[in-house]
This record gives structure tokens, C-alpha cells and sequence, in this order.
């Protein structure tokens, strides 16, 4: 019978958030890197190069991998004839590592948990509550598998209810195709199938913990139907040409994972959620014997690339820019970006547009006459560092705000991740804008382009606050053009439409 003691568990889970913020898995760096290495598209390369190289110089200065460093999830297998050294529920001893893990001054991640969540959103500071999920089984230990779900990807999770004749891989492919690329492929589908409604999903999300192995199964050769349905989503999902950041590619998904358990006769629930470009999860046991130990990473494993410096760059100075620049750039060009921007994400654009809507001035010194806007909410700065991790989130959680935008504040452009919606590359087009994007997953590496960070609006918003931010060869590429041309719709086609003429797309 062994004791858990209260400070060995927090301790542990504290210990853990750290490490999955900073280290990918081995596995998934070796699935990544081998899809870099066939990667056919010059744009799907570059992006898995960036992510690549950002995973490096995250283990290397041990900061975090994206600047959304995610909701905290945790399934949690209590041997039932454990022993508890605490007073505290086993919600509060997570909620407690929680807390240390992200206000942790040598590597601050951010907090991004809001509550009253129907109405004021307001930041709880600490990225408490987490989520924890309890089994109690035979044994005297306690088995964790942890992870911190950023929300781009989070937001894609689907759920069905199909007819039991329905196929579970057309739902599949169908709903991919919906879910654009806020979810920062290449990842890792996690399927649960079958039970009810909130079983499916939560098998889904437990699938997710599972090492990348499908090209062992696709070696050996499937067993049983699940691992049909792996192998035949696998291929036909990276079959639609979605690609890495959904700029049209051979890499869509590095792996497919299914769950599955009896359910109804008359039902079939499906759930369906990724994991994004930057994973994080880590499983460990505790045993009574003290905190939980957990491999120590070394550099060396990291595959070390270098990204394509043969293809000409335009250059771009962003303090001296107008529309007749613009004109200029094509779609899927890639930019380095230097001078002043801003920076701001839902709660900024609602304030900007209801301050609009009043017949308010903005708020002084926020002007964006002929400026770009980056959709970012950053880590905090440690050490020298003038801003923490700072990668792009969703735009299309923007598109409501952006003909306002273009209309009322003189903004020339947009600089964010994934695709807009249709009535945003027309507005786009009508204003003879442009929108911009920086590689999702990429955020350390991104952060050593910015030379300078200050709060010029909205301070108590937190990390949605608007900053001015000075860059230095910020690498960006043009995914709408002046004239309404979308990379994320002509990519994907395009390499749809070059993957169909290979006779076997997995070896």
C-alpha cells in the first residue's frame, strides 16, 4: 500500500506542465521530421522547418513552444488501495500544481483561463480551474496522463451522432475539410468511437495520449477495424492536400488515433479532436516513493535542419508603407518583415469597434493609419527577453471585427494564422488590403524577431492588451492578396490535385 503525500503529487504536476510547455516528444519530433524530409511543397516545408527549429531553441532555453500554453487536462487512475497524505481534494492538488506551473518565474507560461464564461470572461490569473477526469482501479499507485490543450486546435473538436450505417471515415474527411487550419497541422487526429455522447468525446481526447506509431502499424498491418480506420483515415485525410498550416502539401495528419467501446444498437457516436503542431502531453506514475521522475531530454536528439535560403525574400519596412507597396506582393510570397507594429486579439477588436460604434476616439497613441496588425497574445519576458514567446492565433476569430477595421481605422493589413472566412477576403479585396501569415507553433522563434514590446492600449486586459511591437526580419507569408487570391484555397487544391496521381501515398 503506498502514501501519496500532498507536496510529491503538486510537486509532480507542476514539474510536468513545465516540461510538456518546453520539450516535444520524441515521437512526434522523429513523425515531424520525417514529414519535413518528404515534404514535396516548398511552403508545407518551410512551415514544418520553422516548427522544427522553434522545438530546438525551446528545448535548448527551455521557454515555451507556443504562446498558447494551453487549458490543463488531466486523467488521473487512483489504485484503490492508495493511502493520501493531504487534506485537499484531488481537484485542488492539480489546480495547485496548475497554479505553480504557470506563475513559475523561470519560465512564466500564460494564463488563459477565463471564468463566468457565458458572460464577463474574466482571466482567473493562474490557469485555474484545470479539467480532471478520475478512475478508480486495482493497484496501490496513481497514474497520471497530463497534457495543456491549446485552444486553436481545442476549438476544432467535433462531435456526431451517426446512423449505424453511416461510414465513419466519410464523416471524417468531410468534417476535416471544415475545420480549416486554426488547428495548426501537421497534428495528430484523436477518434473515440461508440458509448454516448460524452463518452466518444472523452475517448477522443484520451486517444491523444498514445506515442505516434502508424508507420509500425502501417509495417506490420492492421489487427482489427480500428486499426483499418486508422490506416485508411491516415491515407486519405493527407490525401485532400491540406498541408501544414493548411498551405497545401503531402502532410496533413502524422498520425490517427481511435478509441473505441460498445455502445447502443441504434448509435454510433463519433468524436473527433486534433492535437496541434505543438503537442503536449507527458504520462507518469507515482508510487509512494516521491515526485514523479521524467526523461531527461537531450539536444543532441533534436534533428538539426536549416531552412531554404536560396529562394529570394522581399525585405519590407513596415515604417514606410503604403498601399502602393502592397499592390505588389503576390500570394504565398514570403516576407521579412522589420519597423513598428501592432498587436491585438478578440477582446482589443471589441473594444476598438464598440469605441467605433459610440462615436469615441480610440484610445491616445493607437492609431493604425496605414499599420499592420498582429494577432497575438504573448507569453510574459524572463530574463533579457523583451517579450516571451509570441506566435500568431486564429484570424478567423477576427473576421467579425475586419470590415470594421478596414472601413473606420485606415488599417492596411493583417498578420495572423489560418485561413478567412469568404466575406473577409472580399473585404480584403474591396479595401485592397492584405492578410499576412506567421507559422503557428513557431512562437519562440518568432519572439527572437521582436526588438521591442510596450502596452499602448487596453493594459488590463492582460496578454489581449494592444502592443507596439518593433521587429527585425519577422518572417511572414502573403496568404490574400490585394486582389482576394487565398493560399488556403488555391494550396490545398493544388496539391490535392498532385497527390491523386501517386499510386501509393504512404509507404
Amino acid at each position: 500500500m503506498s502514501l501519496i503525500r500532498q507536496d510529491d503529487f503538486i510537486a509532480s504536476i507542476h514539474q510536468a506542465l513545465q516540461y510538456i510547455s518546453c520539450f516535444h516528444s520524441p515521437d512526434f519530433l522523429a513523425a515531424l521530421h520525417e514529414a519535413w524530409q518528404r515534404e514535396a511543397s516548398p511552403s508545407a516545408r518551410d512551415a514544418i522547418g520553422q516548427i522544427l527549429i522553434n522545438s530546438y531553441l525551446c528545448a535548448q532555453g527551455q521557454r515555451p513552444l507556443c504562446q498558447d500554453t494551453g487549458i490543463v487536462v488531466a486523467f488521473i487512475r487512483v489504485g484503490m488501495d492508495v493511502r493520501w497524505d493531504t487534506k485537499l481534494s484531488l481537484q485542488a492538488l492539480v489546480d495547485e500544481g496548475v497554479r505553480r506551473a504557470y506563475k513559475d518565474k523561470s519560465n512564466p507560461l500564460r494564463a488563459s483561463i477565463v471564468m463566468d464564461p457565458a458572460g464577463q470572461r474574466l482571466n482567473t490569473r493562474d490557469n485555474t480551474p484545470s479539467v480532471v477526469h478520475v478512475e478508480l482501479v486495482p493497484g496501490d499507485k496513481v497514474d497520471i496522463n497530463i497534457s495543456a490543450k491549446g485552444g486553436g486546435s481545442e476549438n476544432k473538436a467535433k462531435l456526431a451522432m451517426l446512423e449505424p450505417s453511416d461510414s465513419i471515415v466519410d464523416w471524417v474527411l468531410e468534417t476535416v475539410l471544415t475545420m480549416g487550419a486554426g488547428w495548426c497541422p501537421p497534428g495528430v487526429l484523436g477518434i473515440g468511437i461508440g458509448g454516448t455522447a460524452e463518452k466518444a468525446t472523452l475517448l477522443a481526447k484520451q486517444s491523444l495520449f498514445a506515442p505516434i506509431d502508424i508507420q509500425q502499424l502501417i509495417a506490420r498491418g492492421p489487427v482489427n477495424r480500428a486499426e483499418e480506420l486508422r490506416l485508411e483515415i491516415y491515407e486519405k485525410v493527407n490525401r485532400l492536400g491540406i498541408g501544414a498550416q493548411g498551405l497545401g502539401g503531402l502532410t496533413t495528419v502524422l498520425d490517427v488515433k481511435i478509441l473505441d467501446t460498445a455502445t447502443h444498437a441504434t448509435s454510433l457516436p463519433v468524436a473527433m479532436i486534433p492535437n496541434c503542431a505543438a503537442t503536449r502531453h507527458v504520462h507518469f506514475t507515482l508510487d509512494g516513493s516521491g515526485q514523479a521522475v521524467l526523461p531527461v531530454p537531450k539536444l543532441e536528439d533534436w534533428p538539426q535542419i536549416a531552412l531554404d535560403a536560396s529562394a529570394p525574400l522581399r525585405k519590407v519596412n513596415l515604417d514606410n508603407l503604403g498601399k502602393q507597396d502592397i499592390l505588389q506582393w503576390l500570394p504565398g510570397e514570403k516576407l521579412l518583415l522589420s519597423g513598428k507594429l501592432l498587436t491585438g486579439r478578440d477582446a482589443a477588436h471589441k473594444r476598438i469597434v464598440d469605441l467605433i460604434a459610440q462615436g469615441k476616439p480610440l484610445p491616445d497613441g493607437l492609431d493604425f493609419t496605414n499599420r499592420f496588425i498582429y494577432y497575438v497574445g504573448p507569453v510574459d519576458p524572463v530574463g533579457d527577453e523583451v517579450i516571451g514567446p509570441a506566435g500568431p492565433t486564429t484570424a478567423t476569430r477576427m473576421d467579425r471585427f475586419t470590415e470594421t477595421m478596414l472601413t473606420k481605422t485606415g488599417l492596411l493589413g493583417m498578420i495572423g494564422k489560418a485561413e478567412r472566412g469568404e466575406a473577409t477576403v472580399n473585404a480584403i479585396k474591396q479595401h485592397q488590403s492584405t492578410y499576412l501569415i506567421a507559422i503557428g507553433g513557431a512562437a519562440y522563434l518568432i519572439s527572437q524577431a521582436i526588438k521591442s514590446a510596450r502596452v499602448i492600449a487596453f493594459p488590463e486586459l492582460g496578454m489581449e492588451a494592444v502592443y507596439e511591437l518593433e521587429v527585425e526580419d519577422m518572417p511572414v507569408t502573403v496568404a490574400v492578396d490585394t486582389q482576394g487570391h487565398s493560399v488556403h484555397t488555391s494550396g490545398p487544391i493544388e496539391w490535392r490535385a498532385k497527390i491523386a496521381n501517386i499510386p501509393v501515398f504512404i509507404s
